[in-house]
């Protein structure tokens, strides 16, 4: 935490306050080690679709792991609430609580868990965890939908139970988890990982305090969030004061097919931002709704995007924002909306703002992204072992451009951080599956732009499998793709084929147990980020590398670039002078997707 030293009235020296905090760091991160080595499924092995933390005994968070930034927000209301059912008087060392509903801030399929730190008979804080469990239940195998009406369809809630009680394991609860599970051993081998993890999380916690001293390490807490604060509020300084306003459309959700309206005013003034997403429309009939605490997670990693982006962050950070999101709108849903792909939602959450400044901040923000995780569901019963199978992953795409740099090729979108795809190895081992392409969609139809947004990903996957299988997937930003800044074009848009053995292709962005037959295709295509600047100003010898690398088509060069390439792929300098300067015939308005 080397950004937070700063000197301090405190009766704690700066150089105790860095060790203390950097310790409570690696305490948070041996957590996520932890877990991710010994947990059962593959989401959070190999994906990584979890996150972990320590907060302080009023839920502020001290220190956290570089888990998916969607989940590290939830975490502190994930213990607030956890507290407000309780009480402080209401834990004893060795509890352990689960809950996954609303209160939890995500879909059911991320369950949290929390757990009281305790020294010397004194609540000093807790550890908190949640990760993706590949089935809690629900109308469809792999719990979240994508057709869901009812948060009630979508599995069992946890509705802050002890699942430990004073290190007892409280079977009542655990029955009730094993019966509402389709796979109940790789479920029950998940969650003793993650009940594990926060164990040694306390134990590494308690150590600092036992060496330090209660009253040290409170101190150098509480100093650490002033400093954290202080450092913010100085950056925030360095921004435009101002009123800053965007709008979007998430798209229509697969149960009504209505586009949602969203909304931000951003206010900077001085210290301090303020997001206000009132005129948001209502919950959607379908799961694309985010509850408030899913939406507040991914703004605060936008907020450290325009702030401080390699800091570790505490609560002190985030003091400086404020959020109102008006309850019953699709940015902070209320049961029993459904909530299966909120994702869709809180993503817009933080996409709105970033929409919004973007013009204003061109050197801490990018054109949009393509946004949506683009989760996936591959499964069925796997004839080779005569079992049920589920492949749980987000996809990666393309990120937007930025003045003087292209956007990103082929990362997960903002709200999944760290997370990673899956081996292709080992997928095609442990599942009866084959990859026929995992790939840049290239050549480029859109993100064109004087610095271009980077590529999306296509992936096949093929059954193979003579009972076949099935695909349960959310494409957002298929209708209302990724936008392009200062005239830059805009994303081409996330969606799903599915190509038959027969050669039918059907074309998708929302599936929702849809059979796949033993040889067919579920290609998984991303959309490229947006553009950034009007493409006829880039320099045409970028083209030139463009079209050399197979990001474009020379007729995309001519069309979009204005720029005319020879038959050795040279750049013809007279013609493209004349294309530029108005002196020759226009290009033929397209995007250019022809022959090379």
């Amino acid at each position: 935490m080397s950004q937070q030293s700063t000197t301090s009235d405190s009766d704690v020296d700066p150089f105790t306050r860095e060790v203390v905090t950097n310790a409570l760091q690696s305490a948070a991160e041996e957590m996520f080690l932890n877990l991710g080595r010994t947990a059962k499924s593959s989401v959070i092995y190999e994906t990584l679709d979890y996150a972990c933390g320590v907060t302080d005994a009023d839920a502020n968070v001290v220190a956290q792991a570089n888990g998916v930034p969607g989940f590290l927000g939830t975490l502190k209301f994930c213990v607030a609430d956890a507290v407000e059912k309780f009480g402080r008087d209401g834990f004893d060392p060795g509890d352990v609580v689960l809950l996954n509903d609303y209160h939890g801030g995500t879909h059911l399929n991320d369950v949290a868990m929390v757990a009281p730190i305790f020294v010397d008979d004194e609540l000093v804080g807790f550890t908190a965890s949640k990760a993706h469990w590949t089935d809690v239940g629900g109308k469809d195998p792999g719990s979240w939908t994508t057709d869901a009406t009812s948060v009630f369809q979508e599995g069992v809630q946890y509705p802050m139970v002890k699942l430990y009680e004073g290190g007892e394991r409280n079977d009542a609860v655990y029955d009730i988890v094993v019966a509402n599970t389709r796979m109940p051993e790789v479920t029950l081998g998940d969650m003793e990982a993650q009940q594990s993890s926060m164990g040694v999380g306390a134990e590494r916690v308690v150590e600092v305090y036992e060496r330090y001293g209660v009253e040290t390490v409170q101190h150098a807490i509480e100093d650490s969030f002033d400093a954290g604060e202080r450092l913010v509020r100085d950056e925030i300084r360095k921004l435009p004061n101002g009123t800053y306003t965007a709008e979007d459309k998430l798209d229509g959700d697969s149960v009504s097919g209505d586009p949602v309206h969203v909304e931000v005013e951003v206010t900077i003034e001085d210290e301090t931002v303020a997001l206000d997403y009132t005129g948001t429309d209502p919950e959607a009939d379908g799961p694309i709704n985010a509850p408030y605490a899913a939406s507040v997670s991914d703004v605060r990693s936008f907020f450290q995007a325009i702030t401080l982006p390699d800091a570790d962050t505490n609560e002190g950070f985030f003091r400086p924002l404020d959020v109102t999101i008006p309850e019953g709108t699709v940015l902070n849903a209320t049961k029993p909306a459904p909530i299966g792909t909120d994702w869709e939602g809180s993503a817009m959450a933080a996409d709105l703002p970033w929409k919004a400044l973007a013009p204003h901040l061109p050197d801490r923000l990018s054109a949009g992204h393509f946004l949506s995780v683009c989760a996936t569901i591959v499964g069925g019963h796997d004839d080779r072992r005569g079992e049920e199978f589920l492949v749980v992953e987000p996809q990666p795409g393309g990120w937007g451009a930025s003045p003087g740099k292209d956007g990103a090729d082929v990362l997960v979108c903002s709200g999944d951080g760290d997370t990673l795809e899956m081996p292709v190895e080992v997928m095609e081992t442990r599942f009866p599956l084959l990859f026929d392409q995992a790939a840049l969609d290239t050549p480029q139809t859109a993100g064109h732009g004087e610095f271009r947004g980077g590529t999306g990903f296509v992936q096949d996957y093929r059954v193979y499998n003579e009972s076949g299988g099935f695909i349960t997937a959310g494409f957002g930003r298929s209708e209302f793709p990724p936008w392009g800044v200062d005239g830059g074009q805009d994303g081409d848009g996330n969606h799903i084929e599915i190509v038959r053995t027969d050669g039918e292709v059907e074309r998708h962005s929302n599936l929702t147990n849809h059979q796949l037959a033993d040889g067919d295709v579920a290609r998984l295509v991303t959309s490229s980020g947006g553009g950034w600047g009007d493409p006829r100003e880039r320099d045409p010898e970028r083209v030139r590398e463009d079209f050399r690398d197979d990001y474009i088509t020379r007729e995309t060069a001519r069309e979009v670039y204005a720029v005319v390439l020879d038959e050795d792929g040279g750049i013809d300098e007279a013609e493209t002078a004349a294309l530029r300067d108005g002196s020759a015939d226009e290009p033929t308005a397209g995007t250019g997707g022809e022959d090379r």
